[in-house]
């Protein structure tokens, strides 16, 4: 209780307020422009807080987070394109809501579940988390390697559709966190002699690099042929669901927010994920189910409440075990870790207060997230509708500014750049950028732990199997590249099979 008075007036400062509406408001915008992803706005927005307070910064990185899981949702029922990934499913009922007329309630509904999806899942993180820290505080070197080796695993999960290409992506991010010198003996590593490689590959200017940059070569590159999405939507205001329908559908949004906590708190997964399965568990136990896919507002209901409930479930092992499970708490991550948060147990027993910053930060961006969309939905459609190449060379500015402001130096902008550059080859390549960031991330945890165990036990590779707690991270490790490996390997000999089906149909 006294973490949280302190914590009240931290966030109730103007500035922080501020920054927390600064960064809803961002997110919100590009989680509803098709191409420009919340992991986009997250890459942008972290070069503007390197001179906030840690508070300020914190909450603005949030905001952003929340506002474009939240924002995913206008363009997906407005124009049937979804503005995230996340807001995929719920394109199937929505632009049918919005071709009949409805397009004010389902944006009023999509808003009002999300919040509710975001505060539930919020209550579970805050009994969820404090568990799992008091478990991991007992940790020693071999059990932390296991446990950060079991967070790099997730590169499957984030791999999409080759195990293969996901642990390349995740040897090259080793390989860049190597740069510089070394953190225990002081030497030299991948310098090729240049003093300005001594500084090591900055964790921001990768991000900005990865996420950024790839994105807006893409985006001018399609405008450039004349493929260029944009926004045309009509004058359309959000309209809140009645009592009687939210009584209605209590049962979706319950289950709902449920199933997304729970799979964003399984690092790898995230919002398509769980939007997809609420959708399907809303439309299996529904007596509606021919209506779906024809404007059931339980089909905008379900995935709705799920991916904004994945926001709490992604943030338990973030902040308890600092393993982030998606690209956008890969950021968020690399945020915490600048401003001086190291997620983990003693995050909880030495930044109390912060934690609980967290917590109202969180719940004052549902708000705001809650008033922008519900207030200001009309103007919120025409600032929509600039070109995203124009929105494109204003964030390729603001990067190269970002960037530049980290260290003062015009070595990182090229960093950036080239990093940018090699992610779009990559992306190109279909091999995925996430688990370079997951590499940059865990990476240097990884080689402290494990040296330190070695040192600890002179050398004796024993160390890392004599801990019960050591053991179990090991086998899950070893279960989770084993499932996503078998179900690669089916679906690859179910793509054949089904094919010749639809030939021979």
């Amino acid at each position: 209780m006294d973490a949280l008075l302190s914590a009240l007036p931290l966030v109730a400062d103007p500035s922080v307020l501020l920054a927390i509406l600064v960064g809803s408001l961002i997110g919100l915008i590009f989680g509803s422009v098709p191409g420009l992803t919340y992991s986009l706005a997250l890459a942008v927005v972290l070069p503007m807080t390197f001179q906030l307070p840690t508070v300020a910064a914190v909450g603005m990185l949030l905001g952003t987070y929340i506002g474009g899981m939240t924002g995913g949702s206008v363009a997906a029922i407005l124009i049937g394109i979804p503005g995230t990934p996340s807001a995929a499913a719920t394109v199937l009922d929505g632009y049918p809501l919005a071709r009949t007329g409805r397009a004010g309630l389902a944006l009023g509904t999509a808003v009002l579940v999300s919040t509710f999806g975001g505060l539930f899942s919020l209550a579970v993180m805050i009994v969820s988390v404090d568990f799992v820290s008091g478990i991991a505080i007992k940790f020693g070197p071999a059990e932390l390697f296991a446990l950060v080796l079991f967070g790099l695993s997730t590169i499957c999960g984030l791999a999409e559709k080759s195990l293969l290409r996901g642990l390349i992506a995740g040897v090259i991010g080793l390989l860049v966190m190597t740069v510089g010198l070394d953190a225990i003996d002081g030497v030299q590593r991948m310098t090729f002699g240049s003093t300005a490689f001594l500084q090591g590959v900055d964790l921001l200017v990768a991000m900005v690099g990865l996420f950024a940059v790839p994105q807006i070569m893409q985006t001018l590159i399609d405008w450039r042929r004349g493929r260029e999405i944009r926004l045309e939507a009509g004058d359309v205001r959000s309209e809140m669901p009645k009592w009687s329908e939210l009584r209605r559908n209590f049962g979706v949004i319950v289950r709902s927010a449920a199933l997304g906590t729970g799979i964003g708190a399984i690092p790898g997964t995230g919002g398509p994920i769980a939007a997809f399965l609420a959708y399907d568990q809303a439309r299996r136990f529904s007596k509606n189910k021919e209506k779906f896919g024809k404007g059931e507002l339980a089909g905008v209901i379900a995935p709705e409440t799920a991916n904004n409930s994945v926001t709490g479930g992604s943030m338990i092992p973030l902040l308890s075990l600092g393993i982030p499970g998606d690209p956008a708490t890969a950021i968020i991550l690399g945020g915490l870790l600048i401003h001086g948060l190291t997620p983990g147990p003693l995050l909880f027993m030495e930044h109390k207060t912060e934690v609980y910053t967290i917590y109202l930060s969180i719940v004052v961006a549902y708000v705001a997230i809650l008033a922008f969309q519900y207030f200001g939905i009309k103007l919120f459609v025409r600032v929509l509708r600039v070109p995203p190449h124009i929105l494109s060379v204003v964030i390729g500015v603001l990067c190269v500014i970002g960037t530049f402001a980290i260290r003062n130096s015009f070595f990182d902008v090229y960093v950036m750049m080239t990093i940018g550059l090699l992610g779009y080859l990559l992306m190109r390549a279909r091999i995925p950028v996430t688990p370079i960031i997951l590499g940059l991330v865990l990476g240097p945890t990884l080689e402290r732990e494990f040296r330190t165990a070695l040192i600890l036990s002179d050398g004796s590779y024993a160390i890392f199997f004599q801990s019960t707690a050591a053991l179990i991270f090991f086998a899950l490790t070893i279960l989770i590249i084993a499932f996503h490996f078998i179900g690669q390997t089916r679906a690859r000999r179910a793509a054949p099979n089904a094919k010749a089906s639809i030939d021979a149909g």
